[in-house]
């Protein structure tokens, strides 16, 4: 079975990044809402892609989410830090 984390990288391949990061935070989430006990609820993602040249943060986080498509039905909060190339990450 794959899990959410490699599934996570696996589609924002899509956008081609020159950097990601999928990190699992569900652990620091261990008893609060939406910890559902598998370990995969609570994820945070750095991503550097050209396709976010010129977007808006908004615009960038929707591009995020479509590329996930219908697993943010398993996620519980995700928390992304994306950037175009040449640009400093967000800190998350």
């Amino acid at each position: 079975m794959t899990t959410i984390s490699a599934e996570i990288e696996r589609r924002l391949a899509a956008l081609q990044p020159t950097h990601l990061e999928v990190r699992n935070d569900s652990d620091r989430h261990r008893g609060h809402a939406g910890h559902d006990g598998t370990g995969e609820s609570h994820f945070t993602v750095s991503i550097v892609s050209e396709a976010f040249a010129g977007k808006s943060r908004v615009q960038r986080q929707r591009a995020v989410y479509a590329a996930l498509g219908d697993l943010m039905e398993r996620i519980h909060a995700l928390a992304i830090a994306a950037a175009a190339p040449g640009e400093p990450l967000p800190e998350r």
